[in-house]
């Protein structure tokens, strides 16, 4: 039995043994957690805030947001004939009575306003260069409330005309139409990720543990508090943008921390239990050494995503908000609720066994490929650490030609779905229409911007549009926004690649000073899909450094604690960099040279999203410090074997908890790639890859070596540090 007073204690061994004492306070005070978050989600949800776009962007955004008024929201509809071979478009008299027929039927609807159609006399610039299709324009109609039911009015009309004319195509995107499929996308991938992750983790769980209890738990304490962090979110966006992204992202990475943690957790349980110590010595000895590695993972994980905020981007700070929520409650939960319920299970927690698998998962592991390789590493750690060195940079090569590109909605989903294939087939035939950039122009001091000084340089900029050899299109379009003019001008490129952006500058830096800022007391900024993806990844860019060296010195810092081991700090991550270098050159191969496209079900754009790699970094960097703290941990326990003994005891009773958990975790991001977009297809191939690696090759290979070759270096005699030591009195003489 372990002694009573446990004042001298490690902290978390505490903690637990308090939860042992109280096991109904503990388990009535977690649910009761749980419900009020969920309540004040409920009752204190009000109007969820806004991001803002960085640099200029973010100020056109501001100016229209500071308006009584909204500009207005367009939409195109390409009319063109569905036979390649039929006459162009001004020939062709059924596509023409077709257009007709929607432009009127548009027009009686009374949805839309500001219909354009490219049979007017001034519909020149509305028929594509080719000849072959034409562009029918229109505005919808109404204040906020009416918007989407004048919208869906519209698409049925639009529907309805398409219907009387079936040999002629009439593809609808725009503004409301291409964001209402991508919300509509991501609803969807939102409940195919709830609907995979959950069954995939209990399977495997099940096979990890062998009894349904055992398995539940951990599903049961990562559900639990992925529920509560949504419950606190609803009240924390109100202050802060928590995006449908982020929403997906915390789901994800709740169940895989989540669940990692309890798994760490139990599985020491098992194996203390399987050598004969009672059920709460068992869990106390747990909380003192896996409890101790759940807590400072966590603390590494929140540390180092807590860097996403210095980017000053709101979504990211939403992001690193939600993941400190899922991830501290994790940690909360494994730390307290997970020995009282363990305490109140008692040998229950293994009914519900599995034929074949509750056997054998019931004692402790010593995994023998695992000892036998590390034992091979340790006999030769410079040959086996070069050759895994070297395949890991092999791996990051691709990634020295990684292009960050954000891709457009006509690029991030399939074109299966109409809106999309209409926007891209918008795109072919009227270059920048379906992603425009759009110039808020307002007075210097407010009041009115509109002046006939302002209108003719308007007209001059028209002009000189049409001068610029398509790297701006017509048509230019006008609009008043209550005290502010909105200008919309079509870019060349496909909307984010570098001809467009060639086009952006250009507008910026050259057209729009020698026209509008050419007029007296009147400011201009760009937004726009083109312009917004350009100034975030400007600053994404900008802030890079800051937030590299933010998370790589909280890790150091961390691990320098935990150990006080400044070889065992800057070994580790070194690993960690190695491993992530290698995911970045396998998504780089993957997505921007477009290997297995085909089977992932994506269309190769040319580059990899401009985001990605460094929130993968920051992450990935928190999260392999799991298996890096747990192995570390146990070699840290049978330190007095002797180094070399250490190392190879300790990776291989570390195995199974570790493999365990990488599976899940890989689990999870796994169905990252079964959705629909190919931002989240992204990571999760990144993020899979990079875990599976870093618990193989780097866990198994790498890290042994780099342990071996340090020898009786690896820990400082006589310093103490925040890792726990063995408890002789509590484990097997043949742990």
């Amino acid at each position: 039995m372990l002694p009573e007073n446990n004042s001298r204690a490690p902290v978390t061994e505490r903690i637990a043994t308090w939860s042992l004492r109280h096991r109904a306070l503990t388990l009535v005070g977690w649910i009761g957690l749980v419900l009020i978050a969920l309540a004040a989600g409920t009752l204190l949800d009000g109007e969820s805030r806004r991001s803002t776009d960085p640099g200029e962007s973010g100020r056109a955004q501001t100016a229209l947001n500071a308006q009584n008024t909204f500009d207005p929201l367009r939409e195109n509809v390409l009319v063109e004939a569905k036979n390649p071979g039929s006459p162009p478009f001004a020939a062709d008299e059924e596509v023409r009575r077709a257009t007709d027929d929607l432009v009127t039927t548009l027009t009686r609807s009374g949805a839309v306003t500001e219909v354009r159609s490219p049979l007017a006399t001034d519909g020149a610039d509305r028929v594509s260069g080719d000849g072959r299709s034409g562009l029918v324009g229109f505005s919808i109609a109404g204040g906020e409330k009416a918007i989407r039911p004048n919208f869906e009015t519209a698409t049925a009309r639009v529907e309805e005309v398409a219907a009387r004319h079936p040999s002629v195509r009439l593809g609808l995107s725009g503004d409301l139409s291409l964001s209402s499929v991508v919300d509509k996308g991501i609803r969807q991938d939102v409940q195919r990720s709830e609907f995979l992750s959950l069954p995939l983790t209990l399977v495997i769980l099940l096979i990890v543990f062998g009894a349904l209890v055992a398995a539940s738990v951990p599903l049961l304490l990562a559900g639990t508090s992925v529920a509560a962090t949504f419950g606190f979110l609803s009240v924390v966006d109100d202050l802060t943008p928590i995006n449908s992204a982020t929403t997906v992202i915390t789901l994800l990475i709740g169940m895989a921390v989540g669940v990692d943690y309890s798994l760490f957790f139990l599985r020491r349980q098992r194996e203390e239990r399987s050598w004969g110590h009672s059920v709460d010595d068992a869990i106390r000895v747990s909380a003192r050494t896996s409890g101790h590695v759940v807590v400072v993972s966590g603390v590494t994980v929140v540390l180092c995503v807590s860097g996403l905020a210095i980017t000053g981007l709101d979504n990211f700070t939403g992001l690193a908000i939600s993941t400190a929520f899922v991830v501290g409650l994790a940690v909360l939960g494994a730390v307290t609720v997970l020995p009282a319920l363990l305490s109140l299970l008692g040998d229950k927690v293994d009914r519900g066994r599995i034929p074949w698998l509750g056997k054998r998962r019931t004692a402790a592991e010593n995994s023998r490929f695992w000892s036998a390789t590390a034992r091979a590493v340790t006999r030769r750690p410079a040959l086996w650490g070069g050759l895994a060195t070297a395949l890991l940079i092999l791996l990051t090569l691709p990634a020295l030609g990684m292009r960050l590109q954000d891709p457009t909605p006509a690029e991030s989903l399939p074109r299966s779905l109409a809106t999309i294939d209409a926007a891209v087939r918008t795109q072919e035939a009227f270059p920048g229409v379906v992603y425009p950039a759009t110039v808020v122009l307002t007075a210097k001091g407010g009041g009115p911007v509109d002046s006939p000084a302002l209108r003719s340089a308007i007209t001059d900029l028209d002009r000189r549009i049409g001068e610029t050899g398509g790297a701006l299109n017509k048509p230019l379009a006008v609009a008043n926004v209550d005290e502010a003019v909105v200008l919309r001008v079509p870019l060349s490129g496909a909307g984010r690649d570098a001809e467009a952006d060639a086009a952006l500058a250009k507008l910026r830096t050259e057209l729009l000073p020698a026209t509008v800022g050419e007029v007296a007391d009147v400011e201009y900024a760009v937004s726009g899909r083109t312009a917004n993806a350009r100034d975030f990844a400007d600053r994404v860019l900008e802030r890079m450094p800051l937030v590299f060296g933010f998370v790589l010195l909280a890790a150091f810092v961390l691990l320098l604690l935990a150990f006080r081991s400044v070889a065992v700090s800057l070994v580790s991550i070194a690993l960690n960099l190695l491993s992530i270098g290698a995911a970045y050159g396998v998504l780089t191969w993957i997505f921007q040279d477009g290997h297995f496209a085909s089977l992932l079900g994506f269309t190769p754009y040319g580059g990899v999203v401009g985001w990605l790699p460094m929130f993968m970094f920051v992450l990935l960097l928190g999260l392999s410090m799991d298996y890096h703290i747990f192995i570390l941990s146990r070699i840290r326990e049978r330190r007095a074997d002797g180094a070399v003994a250490a190392i190879i005891r300790g990776t291989g009773t570390s195995a199974g908890v570790v493999s365990s958990a990488a599976v899940i975790m890989v689990g999870v991001f796994s169905v990252f790639i079964t959705l629909s977009a190919i931002e989240y297809k992204m990571m999760g191939v990144g993020m899979a890859v990079a875990v599976l690696i870093d618990a193989t090759l780097v866990r198994g290979v790498l890290l042994p070596a780099f342990l071996a070759l340090l020898g009786e270096r690896l820990w400082r005699p006589g310093r103490k540090s925040l890792a726990p030591a063995r408890v002789p009195e509590l484990s097997s003489p043949n742990a």
